[in-house]
């Protein structure tokens, strides 16, 4: 019986190598791809078609709701449940209340953008298939690794694992849930 894979992971020498395989590996159709370098490389994003990004509506929504909320919370105070009349004033005076509302808009965008970049990328994740390589652990240092993933619906484990062999890695290795 064999074991349950998570995928088929190459192990490069330099981004060079890693942009090339990626954009091989995307002609080629595979579609769920992962790459792990120790830095960001804008030409492997590129190669895999990852541009978009869901953080920055996260945050503006985030802001939206932080400006509301401050803003309907004065308005509340200050009209509804306890209006007092300061020098003949308007109640509703917005002037008066766009500083709490630009520091709740700060703050909620903040708080957006933390929860959100936590949520987006999976973390906190004591826990990956990945971690099963031992070479693995080269990618916080010098190593640059391609995963393509078993759920993909090319995958295929001897032609996937012959493909990845014919883009030149220094190692093709399985990963095992």
């Amino acid at each position: 019986m064999k074991t349950p894979v998570y995928g088929l992971m190459a192990e490069f020498e330099n981004p060079t190598a890693l942009a090339a395989a990626a954009r091989q590996v995307r002609e080629k159709g595979y579609r769920v791809v992962e790459a792990y370098s120790p830095f960001a490389i804008e030409e492997v994003n590129e190669a895999l078609g990852l541009h978009h990004n869901r953080l920055p509506l996260i945050v503006l929504c985030g802001g939206i709701i932080g400006g509301l909320s401050g803003y309907l919370m004065q308005y509340y105070l200050a009209v509804i449940d306890f209006p007092i009349n300061i020098a003949g004033r308007p109640l509703h005076s917005w002037p008066s209340f766009i500083i709490i509302t630009f520091e709740l808009t700060i703050l909620f965008s903040a708080l957006a953008t933390v929860l959100g970049l936590l949520g987006l990328c999976g973390l906190p994740m004591p826990y990956h298939p990945v971690f099963n390589v031992p070479r693995f652990a080269l990618a916080s240092r010098d190593r640059f690794f391609l995963c393509i993933e078993a759920r993909d619906p090319l995958f295929d484990r001897h032609d996937t694992a012959e493909f990845l062999s014919s883009l030149h890695p220094r190692e093709v290795s399985e990963v095992a849930h």
